[in-house]
């Protein structure tokens, strides 16, 4: 006797093509991120607006990020994942392709705000479904394959992007962006599991996160640990031509290697993650502050500077490892401290730079940018070791007051 259709079970989402999904949009969102830089010379002679300014389309995005992330969460709080996660991405691809057709330089940096109201929001909602499909100890490694598709973004979609920007106009570029976030809406409204939001789930509850220490110590950690990898990677193109010397076709090579690098880390550290996250955070910023202070040194050979820059990128996997320690001390407000990581990279792209920018003003030369970036690693660091410290107190106080009852 054959069962009707309407009787037959439905067939559970495979979680590696749900997962792949959700890093085709992290992929999106990494190319707008990172391309629009390498673009900035374009629409800006197009707008009729100098470089500086033209560089306030940067900043716009990163603040639609900073208030986009808690604002899309706390609103979305009693949303089923999959129906968020398909809004956020339908949003982000029409702003991205309003972007495209912005008549002036006005428009566009309106529209760059907007398009990056959804970032923060989508990766934290992304990341909890994907921790949602896999087992407990794989939960590091489903966010680090989700974020693989922001680490190839600055591998392939930013020198995509910018070749289309050069080759047929940097409108382009904002198209292909648009068309990958259309691609991620469907793939996810088609492949995710439609499943309700948690029980008791609410604005307020979201809220309860705010109120956390833990919350707030390990966005610092990531505010201030990974703003060491900007204070280098952003001035990396300035010291490869004034320092290194190389041509200006080698440029993008080396700059894909910090992309490589962070690929690397997004498949690898994460196994360890899974193990002992704690120790990896840790050893992640160490490492983070040796590889960016022998930038110092090695940045006056090409193949030194491409072997250290590579190390650097490697670093950038701590943001998967962050993502899931936000995730354990938010408790029941998961959703806005997964968001939250978010704002605080992008706070950590501003801080960096800003230092760096400090030191290199300051007459201390190019590579101090180097040293820049190891102190803000020992900064991370050192936070993240009054979080654990404060942690353990607080369990060791627990079966105490337990035992007084």
């Amino acid at each position: 006797m054959s069962i009707s259709s309407s009787t037959r079970p439905a067939r559970k989402p495979s979680p590696g093509w749900v997962i792949f999904a959700l890093a085709i949009g992290a992929f999106a969102i990494g190319t707008t991120e990172f391309a629009t830089m390498s673009l900035l010379p374009y629409f800006a002679r197009d707008l009729g607006v100098d470089a500086p300014t033209a560089g306030h389309a940067i900043s716009a995005y990163a603040l639609g990020v900073v208030v986009g992330a808690p604002v899309l969460t706390v609103l979305g709080a009693r949303v089923a994942r999959r129906t968020l996660l398909v809004w956020l991405m339908g949003a982000f691809a029409v702003f991205n392709a309003l972007c495209a057709w912005a008549p002036s330089f006005e428009s566009l940096l309106v529209l760059r705000f907007l398009s990056g109201l959804p970032h923060g929001a989508y990766f934290g909602v992304a990341a909890l479904m994907a921790v949602s499909l896999v087992p407990l100890k794989q939960r590091n490694q489903a966010v680090g394959r989700m974020f693989l598709g922001l680490t190839i973004a600055t591998i392939v979609g930013v020198p995509l992007a910018n070749w289309l920007g050069q080759a047929a106009g940097w409108r382009w570029g904002f198209v292909l962006v648009a068309a990958a976030g259309l691609l991620t809406a469907v793939m996810v409204a088609l492949l995710a599991p439609l499943t309700p939001a948690s029980s008791g789930a609410s604005p307020l509850r979201e809220l309860d996160a705010l109120k956390r220490g833990q919350v707030w110590l390990t966005l610092a950690v990531g505010a201030v640990g990974f703003g060491g990898m900007f204070a280098v990677y952003t001035y990396l193109a300035d010291i490869l031509v004034e320092v290194t010397e190389v041509s200006p076709a080698t440029v993008p090579l080396v700059l894909g290697l910090f992309g490589v690098g962070m690929t690397v880390g997004s498949l690898v550290v994460p196994r360890f993650a899974d193990r002992a996250q704690l120790p990896t955070a840790m050893g992640l910023l160490v490492w983070s502050a040796i590889a960016t202070g022998l930038f110092t040194f090695t940045a006056y050979n090409v193949w030194t500077i491409s072997l250290t820059v590579f190390l650097i990128g490697i670093g950038g996997s701590l943001g998967t490892v962050l993502q899931t320690r936000l995730m354990d001390v938010a408790r029941n407000a998961q959703g806005l401290a997964a968001a939250l990581n978010h704002s605080a990279f992008n706070l950590a792209n501003a801080l960096g730079p800003f230092l760096g920018g400090l030191a290199i003003s300051h007459g201390l030369g190019w590579t101090s940018t180097g040293w820049v970036g190891s102190l803000l690693a020992l900064g991370g660091l050192a936070l993240l070791m009054v979080s654990v410290r404060i942690e353990r107190q607080a369990a060791a106080s627990t079966p105490a007051s337990g035992r007084t009852r």
